[in-house]
């Protein structure tokens, strides 16, 4: 069969609401598992892992549990956990480690969960894909077959590991919001493909944007530095992810004329990071905003702010696949990468 560049990654993007519906029915499936392991109470520390994008995820997770007195809760590289244990493992914890994994084989998260074990850690593990080495080093065990993908550059899996580290929230924070009510998501997936697929195809073809800022705050920092990933991946883009407000102290310089600043808005609080973007449209630069409500491309969801995070990624996702078909590149097979990075021992 003849590759068309692009047609695994389109295809991948497209379908997310259908594998969004297949993964929250097999979180509610696995609940009871979850509930057992996910009990903040039995913990003293909370370390969230993972390499590549499932790293960004964990930094998206962590930013969404609520701190609680006495519980530690970190996102790190696996490679930190797997070196240097003694710098994130506090002597005589009660340790969680959650592996996120697209692959369920990357050398460093498989060796950070051997080190985990080997300290007496509790381990849940969370991929996509069945019989791999992550899950034979997990107390327990999750895969979310649904964000299968062919391509390298991750986005339904992504997504989908994204939903069950929203779910692991949930059960940590003790939030009552139950499984059933996330299926509207999917709806407004789609809406949101749908309207801002045209959009996206013009912003990835225009040729004067040479470097691209992604803003994001709090949950949505991790998820700015995914997407600053996808540009790189799929169209060799410069793309590097800011805290908004920390944008006006240096990095500003570079926002004129050549630009593109991405704003993913708070839900909630919008004002002072727009109040960004309008500084630097005034500079010279391009700017997108993606959000809730009074942005360029609005959700107009209705949901509660902790299911938006999902759909901050498909504009830019679109972004990074119609800006790779614009430079000529085959967003499936980005330039030296590989799906899954294996280490000699």
């Amino acid at each position: 069969m003849t590759h068309t560049p692009g047609m695994h990654t389109w295809h991948e993007i497209m379908s997310q609401p259908e594998a969004w519906e297949h993964t929250i029915a097999e979180l509610e499936v696995a609940m009871p598992r979850l509930c057992e392991v996910l009990t903040s109470r039995a913990y003293d520390q909370l370390i969230i892992i993972g390499c590549g994008s499932p790293y960004y995820l964990a930094l998206h997770a962590a930013a969404l549990i609520r701190p609680r007195r006495g519980v530690a809760v970190t996102a790190a590289p696996a490679s930190a956990l797997w070196l240097d244990a003694d710098a994130l493992l506090a002597a005589d914890a009660r340790t969680l480690v959650i592996a996120l994994s697209r692959s369920g084989e990357t050398t460093e998260t498989v060796e950070a969960l051997r080190v985990a074990r080997a300290a007496g850690a509790t381990t849940l593990g969370i991929t996509n894909y069945p019989d791999r080495p992550i899950a034979a080093l997990s107390d327990v065990s999750l895969v979310l077959p649904a964000g299968q993908e062919q391509s390298v550059a991750q986005t339904r899996a992504f997504t989908t590991l994204q939903l069950a580290a929203m779910a692991c929230a949930t059960l940590w924070n003790d939030d009552p919001l139950a499984l059933g009510s996330w299926y509207p998501l999917c709806d407004v997936a789609r809406r949101l493909l749908a309207s801002s697929t045209i959009a996206m195809e013009h912003l990835g073809a225009d040729g004067a944007i040479s470097r691209i800022a992604l803003l994001g705050a709090g949950p949505r920092y991790g998820l700015a530095n995914e997407l600053s990933l996808k540009l790189k991946e799929m169209s060799l883009s410069d793309a590097e992810p800011f805290h908004p407000l920390e944008y006006r102290h240096g990095p500003r310089a570079l926002a004129t004329t050549g630009t593109l600043v991405v704003g993913l808005l708070d839900p909630v609080r919008p004002a002072r990071e727009q109040a960004v973007l309008a500084d630097m449209a005034a500079q010279g630069a391009a700017t997108l905003t993606i959000g809730e409500q009074a942005a360029d491309i609005a959700f107009a969801s209705d949901l509660p702010p902790l299911l938006h995070g999902p759909l901050y990624l498909l504009p830019g996702q679109l972004l990074a696949y119609h800006r790779a078909r614009a430079r000529g590149q085959d967003p499936d097979r980005p330039a030296h990468l590989g799906a899954v990075v294996r280490l000699a021992p």
